[in-house]
């Protein structure tokens, strides 16, 4: 799929009845002339954020937490680091000398003639570092991954390079799944619907959507989705990674810039560099630096040929899936009507799970979905399910049929798969599927304040279902994430080099499902751990226990 997108013909790119060149080159001439017929004043530079921003918008955004890192915490974070890598060159010098007999940090595979996966500092990372703490990452379940789960027992004989399984299982209160809405269930009218849907039409249809692998619930799932998000038309596709690294260079290619938030995921990265546009990132929720660099687009255009953009595309995110903040959509709106650019979101983590329908950050804002160019979502989180879609105006969504590899040479999604999606969306129009969204809004608000509250520096929005909570060093995230499963809590926890190397944290995911027992038991784990290995760093608010509060 990734080779076949790379090999794109120029036939790939957008329509002219979709994105077409809003800045005739006749037009552009100088940088004088474009300040006179393009930027206004200084005063009415900042009108956008007065007329498009509401008080209720205000507070949205402003609602929003970033505390510094103190400064003993850098240091001691870097410290950690520094020992861990003195450390290993050290013994790797010992291990080439022949001097260490202990070969725990190598790879025994290494002895069988396999080539090296890794070179240089990647190889020394994962021996030295990555593996030591390995067993607590991609931990495999046994169960539906639903507000508590069985969490498969594994233990290791070779210093975390392969597992056994003791036939063992954990029964844990699930805080890593994506589960916001609840619907990773293995009863109910969902999962009743998608067993009858397997029994109806099988497993899958074994070919593409545009030869013979579009099927009467794909259409319905389309137009569902269509009206569940007030748009024109959509498209699905069966995996949300690819609807972003597959379609968007399908609707960028050479000659266009795009504009990405730093904190953007890798999917939207991945498909920038596959559609041969030039890219750059702007500071994450940073509308002053975004402004700058539509400014300075617009008016020098390619750095080669200093000709005008064929097109610009903002590409932002809903809800970011590891700060747990939101954009800035009404600012962001704003900005591409003032410039003529276009704007990608993908709301990935945000439909569903914002707004008071479901529907995502617009409906959070209260903004017009038409507002938005391109719409992009997944299934995976909200719904439990899989896949992916992109939504907007027909005239988009025809393109995308055409031109995309993911629609092109992907085989189309399964039937249960789909009926899972399609009684998701039906049910969130109902009171059941009301009271899901009000729940997770609920629960979202209680659990992040009682970490505020403990001392604990949390990142993001307060009514993002994604609640990151910083650890900084990498021994406490090991020892976190430990102690935690001991008390019967599974959670995920990430570090360099997913993160910035003073950023590790444990990254908590909020759902509908979960009882308020079952969060004031993870607030009691997190409060006693928290106090074991002092993790309550926060300057800007007084630490306490949880029974005090």
């Amino acid at each position: 799929m990734v080779r076949l997108s790379m090999l794109a013909s120029s036939s790939s790119k957008l329509s002219h009845a979709t994105l077409v060149h809003r800045y005739p080159p006749s037009k552009l001439h100088s940088e004088e002339e474009m300040s006179d017929t393009v930027f206004s004043s200084d005063e009415n530079e900042m009108n956008y954020k007065r007329e498009n921003v509401t008080h209720k918008d205000d507070e949205n955004l402003q609602c929003e937490e970033f505390e510094e890192t103190p400064l003993y915490a850098a240091i001691l974070t870097y410290l950690s680091y520094a020992i861990l890598c003195l450390f290993g060159w050290l013994r790797d010098f010992l291990r080439n000398s022949n001097i260490e007999k202990k070969r725990g940090a190598v790879d025994p595979n290494a002895a069988l003639g396999f080539v090296p996966l890794y070179q240089s500092y990647e190889s020394f990372y994962t021996r030295n570092m990555y593996t030591r703490v390995r067993d607590i990452f991609n931990r495999p379940i046994a169960s539906v991954p639903g507000a508590q789960f069985e969490l498969t027992e594994r233990i290791s004989d070779d210093y975390n390079w392969t597992y056994r399984y003791t036939g063992k299982t954990i029964n844990a209160i699930n805080l890593g799944s994506y589960n916001y809405l609840g619907f990773a269930e293995k009863s109910g009218p969902c999962a009743t619907d998608a067993i009858n849907a397997l029994k109806t039409y099988g497993v899958s249809s074994c070919n593409t959507r545009i030869e013979l692998g579009t099927q009467r619930y794909h259409v319905e799932l389309e137009q569902l989705l269509a009206n569940f998000l007030h748009v024109e038309s959509s498209i699905a596709f069966g995996m949300g990674f690819a609807t972003n690294a597959l379609n968007i260079p399908a609707v960028a290619s050479k000659g266009d810039l795009i504009l990405s938030d730093e904190m953007n995921h890798i999917s939207l990265i991945l498909g920038m560099r596959l559609s041969g546009a030039s890219y750059q990132t702007f500071a994450h929720n940073d509308m002053k630096d975004l402004e700058a660099k539509l400014r300075a687009a617009i008016v020098h255009g390619h750095p080669r040929t200093q000709r005008p953009w064929k097109k610009i595309i903002i590409v932002v995110e809903g809800v970011y899936s590891m700060e747990g903040s939101i954009c800035r959509l009404p600012e962001l709106i704003a900005l591409k009507k003032k410039y003529k650019a276009y704007l990608y979101m993908d709301e990935a983590h945000s439909v569903g799970a914002m707004g008071k329908n479901g529907r995502g950050i617009m409906d959070y804002f209260g903004i017009d979905a038409n507002d938005v160019d391109i719409l992009m979502g997944t299934f995976t989180k909200s719904f439990g399910s899989a896949g992916g879609y992109i939504a907007g105006k027909k005239s988009l969504i025809d393109h995308i049929r055409v031109n995309s590899h993911a629609n092109t040479y992907a085989s189309s999604m399964s039937a249960p798969v789909v009926q899972q999606i399609i009684s998701s969306l039906q049910l969130l129009k109902r009171p059941e599927g009301q009271k899901r969204i009000c729940q997770l809004a609920d629960n979202t608000r209680y659990f992040r304040q009682k970490l505020v509250d403990m001392g604990f520096i949390v990142y993001g929005n307060k009514n993002s279902p994604v609640v990151p909570m910083l650890i900084y060093m990498p021994a406490r995230v090991t020892r976190f994430n430990r102690e935690m499963l001991r008390r019967g809590i599974a959670v995920v926890t990430v570090g360099f080099p997913a993160t910035k190397l003073l950023d590790a944290r444990v990254r908590f995911c909020i759902s509908a499902a979960h009882t308020r027992q079952m969060l004031d038991t993870a607030l009691m784990a997190i409060d006693e751990i928290g106090t074991d290995i002092s993790l309550r760093y926060s300057t800007r608010h007084q630490s306490r226990r949880l029974r005090e509060l």
